[in-house]
């Protein structure tokens, strides 16, 4: 087993990474997190949560698997692998569901792609961040050279690319890395706190304002400026909008979820408990 999915009643999935020895993402695990992506995608997730078990969220690449192909295997290899993990990486941020990653331990390589990807990312105190890339003769994957620019600014972001420095949790908070950090015994339940309260949110509104923090960097003002008012004109008009705007006047809670889990589930829209679904990834 590479990778775990559970998708609860709200839509909250949780992604784990349960490899063992640091999460290291050989083959099977870049293919594990493109099925799990596929399947917050077929489940209409609403938010998800990015995990690595044990001490270490994810060091990055196997380089024992990589060190034991030959020079055109070992091409064929690294091919597959960012084929899949980027598959992956494209198939979250196309979705409208907010990402949130709780890291802990050593963040390294792809790993450190993978937690910049997010759009809140939870460290614990113990996390320590390294690129890893050109120490070892390799060049960036997992989207790390567009994420980390956009977070850290390109003058850092090239310092931590060529120095491979490691970088402790207060600092990159510091340097806008990492969102937040807690204790690393409250890591899980901080992470679950955030990402429970998106997936009860405005899914469609976060989807549209994760797009336009993306292309913000890509377009000039006025373009962006034609953007946000087209974004602003769908959301005020959409359910998502009414719902929200009637819950302010009337002084409660918006629920933006109850339209989606009456189509997915009636049960739910009336009250009763939710269905949750678990998917496996296993080693092909």
């Amino acid at each position: 087993m590479r990778v775990t999915v559970e998708v609860d009643g709200d839509g909250l999935a949780r992604v784990e990474m349960c490899r063992g020895a640091g999460n290291a993402i050989d083959l099977a695990m870049a293919r594990g997190l493109l099925d799990a992506a596929r399947e917050c995608e077929k489940a209409r997730a609403r938010a998800v949560l990015l995990t690595g078990r044990g001490r270490s969220f994810c060091v990055g690449g196997d380089l024992k698997e990589f060190a034991a192909l030959s020079g055109e295997e070992l091409a064929a290899h690294l091919a597959e692998v960012t084929d899949a993990l980027h598959g992956a990486l494209r198939i979250l941020a196309g979705l409208d569901a907010p990402l949130v990653a709780a890291v802990q331990g050593a963040v390294a390589g792809a790993g450190l792609g993978l937690a910049t990807a997010a759009d809140v990312s939870v460290a614990a105190s113990d996390a320590r961040f390294t690129a890893a890339y050109t120490a070892i003769g390799y060049t960036p994957d997992a989207g790390t050279s567009w994420s980390l620019p956009r977070l850290v600014g390109p003058r850092r972001a090239m310092d931590l690319l060529l120095t491979n420095r490691r970088v402790p949790a207060p600092e990159a908070l510091e340097m806008g890395l990492v969102s937040r950090v807690v204790e690393l015994e409250r890591l899980y339940e901080e992470a679950v706190e955030v990402a429970g309260a998106l997936a009860r949110g405005a899914t469609e509104a976060y989807g549209a304002s994760r797009r336009l923090v993306d292309g913000a960097l890509s377009v000039g003002l006025g373009e962006h400026l034609d953007a946000e008012a087209r974004r602003l004109v769908a959301a005020a008009v959409s359910a998502e909008g009414r719902e929200g705007v009637a819950a302010f006047l009337a002084g409660r809670r918006p629920d933006f979820g109850r339209r989606d889990r009456a189509r997915s589930d009636p049960a739910r829209a009336d009250g009763e408990p939710g269905t949750r679904s678990v998917f496996e990834s296993k080693p092909t």
